[in-house]
């Protein structure tokens, strides 16, 4: 069993990429029989990224960030988009059969241009990209939430449009494999996302971290009042961190008002710094060994290529394109 998934170095990653993603990934590495291909998309931030230095920072906290929350080079294929290469000759075979109407239809276009994103040539090309950083090294499954599942769905009708087009069985149907996780609520109640600005930053800590957290929107109740249950990101955030029983009494101070917001966004940030302590002294130690995380990325990025130069062969060979000279 192949799993691939990536992730776009476009801000530090928050509580909604570890529980939506990173905790799946990491959990997936060590299945049996499970070959684990994860990528730093960094083509992909382009669309919206115009800063080198920032970028370039961007890819290594990433980097950084995956390894010290237990992403072992080991087990898993561990690489930026950038050191494949094959990915973008791939990316021209897929962009060949693709019809627009089917790249018009892209609810991540449309999304992004509604909230003012430029509307490059790039941005529209996007699946095509996508399409290719998942077809490239043949994957049977690829984790998603279900806002990405279309993607997918893309990449499916792509392999299928370049196999009929060739008279071939290239390229493989990659299957969403969906996140059990819940939706994780960002501090203005909103589906935590970068793009909105409300996120909790996985290594923020000190005065960053309690800003963020005790600054969740929540509604004006006087103390000693019951507060709402249903609806509360205070509460949906917690239920990630804490117990069953934990949250049976958190839930029941809520309905006797015998806790106040400010208290249980107090319980709430003792819960996430505590979570992630290991992870940050984990991170600092990285940090300090620069060249350790430039040698995971190069390995990984070689193991990649083996199996994408692969699949580009085999794409030469179909649609009658000299193989390669490298």
């Amino acid at each position: 069993m192949r799993i691939l998934s990536g992730i776009q170095p476009s801000g530090k990653l928050h509580l909604g990429n570890f529980f939506g993603a990173i905790t799946e990934h990491v959990r997936l590495q060590d299945e049996p029989g499970a070959e684990c291909f994860y990528f730093i998309a960094d083509y992909h931030a382009l669309t919206t990224l115009r800063d080198a230095p920032t970028l370039r920072a961007l890819c290594r906290d990433v980097a950084l960030d995956y390894l010290a929350l237990g992403l072992d080079p080991e087990k898993a294929v561990f690489y930026r988009q950038s050191d494949l290469q094959e990915v973008h000759e791939l990316a021209w075979f897929l962009a060949s059969v693709t019809g627009m109407g089917l790249l018009e239809r892209a609810h991540s276009y449309k999304d992004k241009v509604a909230k003012g994103v430029r509307p490059s040539v790039g941005l529209f090309n996007y699946p095509v990209l996508m399409a290719a950083d998942i077809l490239i090294v043949k994957p049977d499954f690829v984790p998603v939430g279900q806002d990405q599942v279309q993607h997918i769905e893309m990449a499916q009708d792509m392999a299928q449009s370049f196999n009929a087009a060739f008279n071939c069985e290239v390229l493989r149907r990659p299957e969403p494999l969906l996140s059990a996780t819940p939706r994780v609520p960002g501090t203005d109640g909103e589906k935590m996302s970068k793009s909105y600005g409300n996120t909790i930053d996985i290594f923020a800590e000190g005065k960053a971290l309690k800003k963020s957290v005790m600054g969740i929107v929540t509604r004006p109740i006087d103390m000693g009042q019951p507060l709402p249950v249903e609806g509360d990101s205070v509460l949906a955030l917690q239920a990630l961190f804490s117990s069953e029983d934990e949250m049976r009494e958190l839930e029941k101070a809520y309905r006797e008002g015998s806790i106040g917001y400010g208290d249980a966004k107090k319980s709430l940030l003792a819960k996430i710094d505590a979570r992630f302590a290991q992870a940050r002294e984990r991170r600092r130690e990285l940090a300090a060994k620069p060249s350790y995380v430039d040698d995971v990325l190069r390995e990984g990025a070689e193991r990649a290529r083996q199996v994408g130069r692969v699949t580009i062969e085999e794409c030469r060979a179909a649609a009658g394109i000299l193989p390669s000279m490298r």
